[in-house]
């Protein structure tokens, strides 16, 4: 194999190896994306992924965002859809959270939430009013 190909394939190589890591799932790309998994994760409990997305302003706060629907029954979310748009630090959510408490059924609307990057990553940091 000649230098050529040689360097042809490393660079080919190094390319691919940079878009699957861009790709890989982190919380660096799409505020929306984050809001999303954090919600998820705070309706399902799951203290690690709560940690991990919240801003170093809400750490302060883990234990009530990770405890919120500890106890309560059937936590789930209907209807999340999430936008961000470009530039602002809001994302804003359509729909629902839905919780029984004892045997009545609680509906807590989704609604703006508040982003920030902190080392490179999307990071959720609390409720906001929207803005336009």
């Amino acid at each position: 194999m000649t230098t050529t190909w040689k360097t042809l394939l490393i660079l080919a190589a190094l390319a691919l190896a940079l878009t699957l890591a861009a790709c890989a799932g982190g919380s660096g790309g799409d505020p929306a994306k984050t809001v999303e998994r954090y919600l998820q994760a705070k309706v399902e409990g799951d203290e690690q992924v709560v940690r991990s997305l919240l801003c170093s302003e809400m750490e302060a706060n883990a234990f009530q965002e990770i405890n919120a629907f500890t106890s309560v029954s059937g936590a789930h979310i209907e209807g999340m859809k999430c936008q961000w748009k470009e530039g602002a630090d809001v994302v804003a959510c359509e729909g629902k959270i839905v919780a029984t408490y004892g045997a009545e059924e609680t509906e807590f609307p989704l609604t703006a939430y508040r982003v920030v990057k902190e080392d490179g990553e999307w990071k959720w940091c609390g409720e906001t009013a929207l803005t336009q």
